[in-house]
């Protein structure tokens, strides 16, 4: 493994499909799978993880943009890809080239993407989004806005060159357990089927493929899964609190570069914000918040290493951190140390970041390299 001994990700496939098997089994029959896979996958990096996906069975894959879809076309992933975000109606030719499915938000876009379809004499395979209460993107439905939205849509679908394969919406709040929240994702939910009734019976517009069920909305609202579901960080390991048995799939891992002694009352690192109180035993780690360990966790997490969590000290630098090591003894120069992974919870590193997880795992810089390993195969990696 020729990572010059400084820091990478192990990226266990294994667990990526024991994660796939764990949420397919709680599917109605028939119910597609959709891997998403944007932002390189959270961070997992998307070629190797959506080739896996099409390797055990995925029905489809989801992206941001046209940019991370031809990066999957490009190493050979046939799968049908939907593109969550915006793409300019100048590349339409490219979408039916490559047999991607574009996300409709509006009037306007479809009468673009139509124009545009005529114009190489193709059909755009396209897939339309209700805002039902994101107030993000999509057609509006909601209120005032109900009938207009289905002229809107019945419209957009009837022009010439677009194939409406499917409709979406998204929970805005479907991870949470308040009362509140559980209120507005019932009511986000029915305004989506009230939509999807309406079409119907108005128009007779109907769609082969109706989904919104994301992470929150598989865990946590059965009747939303329809004909297809869209997982994202449940995939990766993280957000069933332990319901479904799902295993994290990232491991962020680095190494003791050296160590120093420092007697009590010396200063550490930018700002001298931490002071040893005791005669110290000083690890440098080579990982900084260039790597992805967010400079705003100094002085507020603990890495682990050989049967021990080793407190981070003074400010996180931009290519290496500091910890102390003086209650771990058997913790040496070369000793591997683990930021998160199955000793050290992503969960408990993100809380003490004010952040969540999925912006840890995106933050990994492309300067770390992914090491894949497949525990289906090699057996576990969980140790150190």
């Amino acid at each position: 493994m020729d990572l010059q001994k400084r820091t990478w990700a192990d990226i266990d496939l294994g667990n990526i499909e024991h994660n796939y098997k764990m949420i397919r089994s709680t599917l109605p029959e028939g119910c597609k799978f959709l891997g998403v896979v944007k932002a390189d996958a959270y961070g997992h990096g998307a070629v190797p993880v959506s080739r896996k996906l099409q390797e055990i069975g995925a029905d489809y894959l989801a992206v941001s943009c046209l940019d991370e879809a031809m990066e999957l076309r490009n190493a050979g992933i046939t799968l049908p890809i939907l593109i969550l975000g915006h793409t300019p109606a100048e590349y339409v030719n490219v979408l039916i080239d490559e047999n991607l499915t574009q996300t409709v938000t509006c009037e306007a876009k479809a009468l673009e993407y139509s124009q545009a379809a005529k114009a190489c004499k193709g059909t755009l395979k396209i897939h339309i989004k209700l805002d039902t209460g994101m107030s993000r993107l999509g057609f509006l439905c909601n209120g005032r806005h109900f009938h207009q939205g289905v002229d809107n849509i019945l419209r957009s679908c009837s022009l010439p060159g677009l194939y409406p394969e499917g409709i979406y919406t998204h929970f805005a709040v479907s991870d949470e357990p308040d009362p509140e929240s559980i209120r507005y994702t019932h009511e986000q939910f029915n305004l989506f089927m009230g939509m999807i009734d309406a079409l119907e019976k108005e128009g007779g517009l109907t769609f082969s493929i109706r989904h919104c069920a994301n992470s929150g909305a598989v865990l946590n609202y059965g009747e939303t899964a329809l004909d297809m579901v869209r997982p994202g960080l449940l995939l990766y390991g993280y957000g069933d609190g332990g319901r479904l048995g799902l295993r994290p799939c990232m491991r962020l891992m680095t190494h003791v570069s050296t160590i120093k002694i420092y007697d009590a009352g010396t200063r550490v690192s930018y700002g001298g914000v931490f002071t040893t109180d005791r005669r110290t035993r000083m690890g440098v780690l080579p990982i900084g918040y260039a790597d992805g360990l967010m400079r705003c966790l100094s002085n507020n997490c603990s890495f682990y290493s050989n049967g021990g969590m080793a407190p981070q000290r003074g400010r996180i630098c931009m290519d290496m951190c500091m910890v102390d090591l003086t209650d771990l003894p058997d913790v040496n120069i070369d000793s591997l140390v683990e930021i998160f992974g199955p000793n050290a919870d992503l969960n408990e590193l993100s809380k003490r970041a004010g952040t969540i997880p999925y912006e840890l795992l995106c933050s990994v810089s492309k300067r770390v390299p992914r090491v894949y390993l497949d525990s289906s195969v090699q057996g576990s990696i969980n140790g150190i």
